[in-house]
């Protein structure tokens, strides 16, 4: 090799380098400004999910007031309903249909709730319209009921589980039931009514 072709060489190499830095420094300047991009990305994408949850905050919020509102508007509409009849007729259907007397959390308040009117106007309409006299009396002769129709339709089930089924808070107070509208416990009226079986 002589000596003007390594010389050719170095230049060669010089440019190559030079040409190496040169793109070195473009893909720093690259990397800085994707990174730039990144962050503000990032960032963006921060601000749009504040958004979003606020967004589904304020939705959350509009259900609320709308479940708010409707039962407000129900509550109003029923105790608007100035004839006792009416109203007595709505509650027999929306309770027997349903049968949410059966759970034994249902008391007078749920009910009132239920028809959308106060405890006092709920009373003044069992004292008005109803031989029950009390909605507790009500509620308790529909849960007597649907024991009568189980000691007759399941001789299979036990009192404990029919006394639960109907809504009774326990065994006893069923019983007690029986006895006070009957006359009979609820085994006597068990045998009684499948002895023809």
């Amino acid at each position: 090799m002589s000596k003007g072709e390594s010389g050719l060489e170095s230049v060669d190499y010089a440019q190559e380098i030079k040409q190496l830095k040169n793109q070195n420094a473009a893909l720093s300047q690259e990397v800085e400004r994707l990174k730039d991009e990144i962050i503000r990305l990032v960032s963006r994408n921060l601000d749009m999910t504040e958004q979003l949850e606020e967004s589904s905050e304020l939705r959350r919020r509009v259900e609320v007031a709308r479940e708010i509102f409707m039962v407000n508007y129900e509550r109003q509409r029923n105790a608007d309903l100035l004839d006792d009849g009416q109203l007595m007729a709505l509650l027999e259907l929306r309770v027997e249909s349903d049968n949410s007397y059966l759970q034994s959390d249902f008391d007078a308040a749920a009910l009132a709730e239920k028809m959308g009117v106060s405890r006092v106007r709920l009373n003044q309409l069992f004292h008005k319209q109803t031989i029950y006299r009390t909605p507790e009396a009500y509620i308790d002769n529909l849960r007597l009921f649907a024991c009568m129709r189980m000691l007759r339709e399941h001789p299979e089930y036990n009192i404990a589980v029919i006394a639960e089924e109907a809504g009774f808070a326990n065994v006893r107070t069923m019983q007690r039931r029986f006895q006070d509208v009957l006359g009979m416990s609820p085994v006597e009226y068990r045998l009684m009514t499948t002895r023809d079986l």
